[in-house]
């Protein structure tokens, strides 16, 4: 696939199923709000929006050992050297695990002043403490180990099977979240049926992830065996340096919504409970446009790593221009059915009135933010993750993040949602200068490579 298919072929046999498993995995993420929102309670909305950001953190966590180790897996085999990728694999597999303990346990510590600090307040703190309980103390480990199996299987060219256990787990926790909810506990413990759906269904994918492993066959290239043994320093070191830009990157995201959600606060509680919806509403073309990234990145990695230039720049055009497409698309939809997009998650007129107003203009920024992203997931596939980390950490650092406060100090609460869009523009500018003067060459990766094989 990564070597003689078409291309049109072997992107859509890579890239389908990964935005398929990316809109379950937003589809489900935004149930529980769905069904929170049937309570027509916005406390309890705005409590369940306040985890989003920690939640998110642990899918960090899982790019840190996933994209990190998938990258360099599809680089290695695109080496033909599959023994040091299956050495990869493992150590990723084990990295992933401990990190998502170490996490699980700290929230579970430091739950109090964590759950002040995003802004929970007297209406919203027992609601938020239950969510975070079920999705990261009690979920995390499963959550993080389901996503870097997923990243894993994907590159070697799996995408089918890494998508499935996602979508598996998406559509259970969809068909979980009505039963705890509504069935099996009492008014008032909603946002606690939602968690334990969530809990549950990662756990399930997980599982789902394990039978895939073992149905591999012998000496398979993702693999849970310690007797593969470590890999060498350099692809250590090569795990980190793409898989803690990645999970740098990822937390900044996180750490803009956070932000956006206490500047929210200081406005009012339905304020807050719009943003939220809006924030999750505006996820579908940006998770397809993930999901054209994760499916991308792979080919990538394999036609650079093996000196097929031409190959290389193909795939990348040909992502790139599907992933516009859609982000255009999503603007037309969205400025005509704002209303009706954010009516869906809660009854409360105040609040479907706001939230349409803020979905009509954060949609404009779609195609910039994806632009933003596509180039450091080129990055990441490049195995550069300097350059990603540098993009990465000026979008949020310099640009966006200070467009937050610098538009709510100017205009208040349409400033905040303004920001984004004023942000992007200049990440696009720096993002296709730095493209152009820092892409690496795959036919001078494939002259070294064979320099490197001659000497041995």
């Amino acid at each position: 696939m990564f070597r003689d298919l078409p291309i049109p072929t072997a992107l859509r046999k890579m890239i389908v199923p990964a935005i398929a498993s990316q809109l379950i995995v937003l589809i489900y993420n935004m149930a529980d709000t769905f069904y929170v929102g049937q309570t027509n309670d916005p406390y309890m909305v705005a409590g369940t929006s306040l985890i989003l950001p920690v939640f998110n953190i642990t899918l960090c966590l899982a790019g840190l050992a996933g994209i990190g180790g998938g990258s360099l897996i599809s680089r290695l085999l695109g080496q033909s050297r599959e023994d040091e990728a299956r050495r990869v694999g493992a150590f990723s597999l084990y990295l992933g695990a401990f990190i998502a303990a170490l996490f699980s346990i700290g929230i579970a510590v430091f739950m109090h002043p964590i759950l002040r600090l995003l802004g929970a307040g007297e209406n919203t703190y027992a609601y938020a403490r239950q969510y975070a309980m079920c999705v990261i103390v009690f979920g995390g480990v499963p959550t993080v180990l389901s996503n870097v199996l997923s990243n894993l299987i994907r590159s070697i060219g799996l995408s089918r099977e890494a998508s499935a256990g996602i979508i598996l787990g998406g559509l259970l926790n969809i068909a979980l979240d009505p039963l705890f909810m509504f069935v099996l506990l009492p008014d008032g413990m909603e946002v606690l049926g939602a968690g334990i759906a969530t809990c549950l269904s990662n756990c399930v994918a997980l599982l789902y992830f394990v039978i895939v492993l073992l149905r591999m066959g012998r000496e398979p290239v993702i693999t849970f065996s310690p007797r593969v043994g470590m890999p060498e320093k350099a692809s250590i070191a090569a795990v980190f340096g793409v898989g803690v830009p990645s999970a740098v990157v990822s937390l900044l995201f996180d750490l803009d919504y956070v932000i956006i959600d206490k500047l929210m606060v200081s406005y009012h509680d339905l304020a807050l409970a719009a943003v939220g919806i809006v924030l999750k509403v505006e996820r579908f073309p940006l998770n397809v446009g993930i999901g054209i990234c994760q499916g991308m990145m792979p080919l990538v990695a394999y036609n650079y790593s093996a000196g097929n230039e031409k190959r290389m720049r193909d795939t990348i055009r040909l992502s790139r221009g599907l992933g516009l497409l859609i982000a255009g698309v999503s603007i037309v939809l969205y400025e005509l059915l704002a209303v009706q997009f954010s009516g869906i998650f809660i009854a409360d007129a105040q609040t479907v009135s706001l939230a349409s107003q803020f979905l009509r203009i954060r949609v404009l920024a779609t195609p910039l933010m994806f632009l933003s992203f596509f180039t450091v997931y080129l990055f990441q596939a490049f195995g550069k993750g300097r350059v990603a980390l540098f993009l990465g950490m000026t979008r949020w650092l310099v640009f966006n993040i200070p467009m937050l406060f610098l538009l709510n100090a100017i205009f208040g609460m349409f400033g905040i949602v303004w920001a984004q869009a004023a942000a992007d523009s200049l990440t696009v500018v720096l993002s296709f200068y730095v493209l152009w003067k820092y892409r690496p060459s795959a036919r001078e990766q494939g002259e070294k490579r064979a320099v490197l094989e001659g000497r041995r």
